[in-house]
Parts: structure tokens; C-alpha cells; sequence
């Protein structure tokens, strides 16, 4: 499959593309600076430029023609701009819906974060109210359209080695997971229809990466 990868330079996209390449696939970096064409090619990846904030769902679909699947892993980052939790994480997220769309694209993965459907209790941060709002709507969005959605929802991000163990389900206690485990996770439900129409947590565990997918998707 061609693969477009919406935030193409974030660390989960870094070690997503090797894998998609040693898969057979070919990823589609969508970045939006020609500074970091280098760096992707030399990881196996085409590269498209595409500024998530600043432009529409035309670019996107145009972004996204020729390809057979979609991998929004965007994030506005840790810093304390809430503005950019919506500009890059929901609205970032609906533009690339729209994109798919317009390209014919069925297939949909989307990379959230657990936990985001609780309700958050009085005196949360700010920006982490508007985070989480933010994936909470995106994944909302993308449960209510016919694409073939999967959506993954990491707990707490770490750049640990891989372990090649994760657990993975509708709900899992929350903990760890490597950036690179979620990549893992990420290639092995792109390769599965099966998991299409479905919403897992993902932490670090003690089961293969395919055997969890395989389990979860039932």
C-alpha cells in the first residue's frame, strides 16, 4: 500500500516509516518543510509537503491521491499553546477526513491518546483540557464517517526500545508504550481489514504485536 502519514516528521511517524517500508509498503511523508526531506528519504519515505494548520481539505485530498491509506499521527506538541490543540489535532484530524474523502481513500488510521472520553475533573490544566478535548472530538469525528476507521489509543508516549509486547484493547489499564511499539501496532492493523471499525487502548503488555491485533479484532 501507499501509505500518507499526516505529521510525517512526528516520533511516532520516524519509526513508522522503516516499518512500513520493511512491510512492503510505501510510506508518504506529509511535512510541511522541505528541511526535512533528507532525513525521510533516508528512512525509506516519499515525501509530500503539506501544512496542516494552514491550509484546507483540498490540499489534503490532492496530498492524498494515489495512496490507499491514511495515518493522521499529528500532535500540536507538549508545549502550552491550546490553540494549537485544535488547529493541529482536531481540525488537523477533520481536514484530513475531508482529504480522504475527496481522494477516494477508504482506509483510516488514527492515532489518539487513552483515556480521552473520561470526564475531566474540576481544576484540569488548561492545555490539557484542550488536548484532550481536542482528540476526543477528532476520534468522535472519525467514528461517525464510512471510511474503514481504526483508531489507536497510546497511553503515556516514551522513546524506550521496542519491546514487540504490547496490550491492546477497547479498555486497558493505562501505562507506558514505546513510540516504536505504536508504529508496530500501527503497520500490523493497516495490514489487517479486520480491524477496521474498531477503537483499542494501547499499552505496553506481555502479548506479540500481531497476536494482540489478531485477539482484539477477534
Amino acid at each position: 500500500m501507499r501509505v500518507a502519514i499526516v505529521g510525517g516528521h512526528g516520533k511516532v511517524a520516524l519509526q513508522l516509516h522503516p516499518l512500513l517500508v520493511a512491510a512492503g509498503h510505501t510510506p508518504v511523508a506529509l511535512v510541511r518543510s522541505e528541511d526535512y526531506r533528507a532525513e525521510l528519504e533516508e528512512l525509506g519515505a516519499e515525501v509530500g509537503i503539506l501544512d496542516i494548520e494552514r491550509q484546507g481539505g483540498t490540499a489534503f485530498g490532492e496530498a492524498f491521491a494515489g495512496c490507499d491509506a491514511v495515518v493522521f499521527a499529528a500532535g500540536g506538541g507538549p508545549d502550552g499553546n491550546i490553540e494549537r490543540k485544535r488547529t493541529v489535532d482536531l481540525e488537523g484530524s477533520l481536514k484530513s477526513i475531508a482529504g480522504a474523502r475527496a481522494a477516494d481513500v477508504r482506509r483510516f488510521v488514527q492515532v489518539s491518546a487513552i483515556g480521552v472520553d473520561a470526564v475531566l475533573p474540576a481544576g484540569t490544566d488548561d492545555v490539557w483540557r484542550a488536548y484532550v478535548e481536542a482528540k476526543r472530538e477528532a476520534d468522535a469525528a472519525l467514528r461517525a464517517t464510512d471510511l474503514g476507521w481504526t483508531i489507536i489509543r497510546p497511553g503515556r508516549l516514551t522513546d524506550d526500545p521496542p519491546t514487540g509486547q504490547v496490550a491492546l484493547g477497547p479498555e486497558v489499564e493505562r501505562g507506558e508504550i514505546s513510540r516504536a511499539d505504536v508504529a508496530a501496532v500501527l503497520v500490523a492493523v493497516l495490514g489487517r481489514p479486520e480491524t477496521t471499525g474498531h477503537q483499542w487502548d494501547l499499552v505496553g503488555g506481555d502479548v506479540p504485536v500481531d497476536k494482540a491485533v489478531e485477539l482484539a479484532a477477534g
